[in-house]
């Protein structure tokens, strides 16, 4: 059986060494490079039934939390916003807000159909 394989198989093809030698690459600028990391997003809390104002930096990202006594949904409406948030888990909101202004806060029960303040988030120029 070897002798059959070896008489079907390819013989073996020398080695070529006549391939000219390349020149290396340039070094061209990275495609990519590790930056730092960007700024946590600072935290804003507060209470709706204090109906506080918070402030924020125009063009700052802000996670804004906003406290509930019960069931309901928590709205900043100027930003088209909108949580659910109960006695336990707050209203979370991831915010960048790049116009100054003052942007109402308002909470509505779960039992209820009306809003009610709950707060300003006020978002100051920059600089």
């Amino acid at each position: 059986m070897a002798a059959l394989a070896a008489s079907l198989a390819r013989p073996p093809e020398p080695r070529r060494d006549d391939a000219a030698p390349r020149e290396p690459r340039a070094a061209g600028p990275p495609t990519a490079a590790p930056q730092p990391a960007p700024d946590a997003p600072s935290a804003l809390s507060f209470d709706a039934a204090e109906k506080e104002s918070v402030k924020l930096a125009a063009g700052a990202a802000a996670t804004v939390e906003v406290s509930v006594e019960e069931a309901g949904t928590v709205d900043i409406p100027e930003l088209g916003l909108s949580a659910t948030a109960d006695a336990v888990t707050p209203a979370r909101f991831d915010v960048l807000a790049t116009n100054p202004g003052r942007y109402e806060v308002t909470f509505t029960p779960a039992a209820g159909d009306r809003a009610q303040p709950a707060g300003k988030l006020v978002v100051t120029s920059a600089g």
